[in-house]
Formats: structure tokens, sequence, C-alpha cells
């Protein structure tokens, strides 16, 4: 009995998965997530390859070997391909890998679930009645699971309290640094606004800084909820650490000190 040949993997399924791979936690990667299932679907895979598929990624994420995690090391040159070519792309990589992914459901004719797949994303502010930034859902999904889901001042893990918070603000920022998510960090929603007031900040060495407005303050409250975090590290990421440029510009544009 003959078996026919293992299906090569194409650059179009190959740029989904990356999708995904910045999407979940690394750790939570399995062949039973909902999600990885979901994309197996879309592409006509199981959920065993597409999680081999994100394991060959992880082997490329210098930020997991810093923690001692190597992912498989059985990945083809078409993934090191799609990870050299869009970590200076991210735009370019968010816009073809969404719009893959809403071609694929509309072929299947399947509803989107987890993923927020819309037609001719741009990442760019669109004119209509006011500003929309678009792919940002992308740009959240990175960095909430990038950090597992976590304030990286506080530790909160509630969701609905946290912000994907840009480093510089998506105004100020080039087309390569809206949606990368090194320029990003997860805050709950008042270290959010804390950061983008300029009230707190990140030194060079990830360790927090806190305004003299702050120790000025005639309330209590809000000296016990950002002065007790002065001098402490934040927790970093298990990949896409914060850009030492992107702090050094908070701290020096924004930061009131």
């Amino acid at each position: 009995m003959t078996t026919s040949p293992r299906r090569r993997w194409t650059r179009e399924e190959t740029l989904i998965v990356f999708n995904l791979y910045c999407r979940i936690p690394f750790k939570d990667s399995n062949k039973a997530h909902p999600d990885v299932q979901y994309i197996a679907r879309l592409i006509g895979r199981t959920p065993d390859s597409v999680n081999m598929k994100i394991g060959n990624f992880g082997s490329l994420d210098p930020e997991l070997k810093k923690r001692g995690i190597r992912g498989l090391n059985n990945r083809s040159r078409l993934d090191e391909s799609v990870w050299n070519e869009f970590h200076g792309n991210w735009q370019e990589f968010i816009d073809e890998s969404e719009r893959l992914i809403a071609e694929r459901e509309r072929a299947l004719d399947i509803p989107t679930q987890s993923f927020e797949s819309v037609q001719q994303k741009e990442g760019r502010d669109k004119k209509a009645e006011r500003k929309v930034r678009e792919n940002q859902p992308f740009f959240r999904k990175a960095i909430l699971s990038a950090y597992e889901n976590r304030c990286c001042v506080t530790g909160i893990d509630i969701e609905a309290l946290l912000i994907a918070s840009h480093i510089k603000p998506w105004a100020e920022s080039d087309s390569t640094e809206k949606l990368n998510p090194q320029n990003g960090l997860c805050l709950n929603a008042l270290h959010d606004r804390a950061f983008d007031r300029g009230l707190i900040s990140i030194t060079d060495d990830y360790t927090i800084v806190v305004s003299q407005q702050v120790r000025k303050s005639s309330s209590d409250a809000l000296r016990r909820m950002l002065l007790r975090f002065e001098g402490r590290r934040i927790e970093l990421p298990t990949r896409f650490s914060p850009r030492i440029d992107l702090l050094s510009w908070h701290r020096e544009r924004v930061f009131r000190n």
C-alpha cells in the first residue's frame, strides 16, 4: 500500500499560523486550544500540525531562548523566511495575514470565532465619522498574550482591566512602529493613563520611575497607587520585549520630571 506524499506548507498557511503564534501565549499552545483548532480548520491541517508549526516559530524566538525555552528544532527555511521578513515590517505582515484569514473564512462560509478578521484592514487612521485605528485587535491580542494577560507593573490579571498601551503614541509612531508589539506594554487602566500622561515611565533597564508631580499630589491614594512601584522592575513579556529606544523616547518626550 502506497502512502500519499506529505503536503508541503505554503507561504500563506505559514503566515496564518505566524499570526496565531503572535496571538496566544506560547505556553498555552496545544492541539486542544480552540484557536489552534480554528486555524487548523481554516487551512486544512490537523491541530497537531498547527501546534508543531507554532513550536517551530518558538525555536526562532530570542525571548523564549533567554528563558531556556527551545521550541521545536524541525523548522523549515520557509519558517525562517517568514520570521525574518515580517519582524521588520509588522504593518505588511498584519495586513497580509489578516486578509488571508478573512479570505479563508469567506471561502469556507464559517463565522469568525476568536479572530477579529475584517477585510482590508490597513492599520492606518481611516477617515469616516471619526478616525478608526484598524488592526488594533491584533496589537492588543499580541501584547496581552506576550505578557500572559498580566499588567507588567501590578500583576493584575483581569483582562477587562488590561490595556495594550503604546510606548510611543500612535499619532507619533511611524508605519514600522504603530503595530509593532515591541512598542507595547500591558498595563491596567490606571497605570496606562499614568504612563500616557507622563506620570510614570520606564528606564532602559525596565525600572519604573515616578514623576515629581505625583510626589507633590495631596492625594494619598494616588501616591500609594503609583509611588509604591517606583524602583521596581516591570515583569518582562515572554516575547516582544519593549524596545529601549522607544522607552527612551517616552522618558524624553512624555515623562513629567
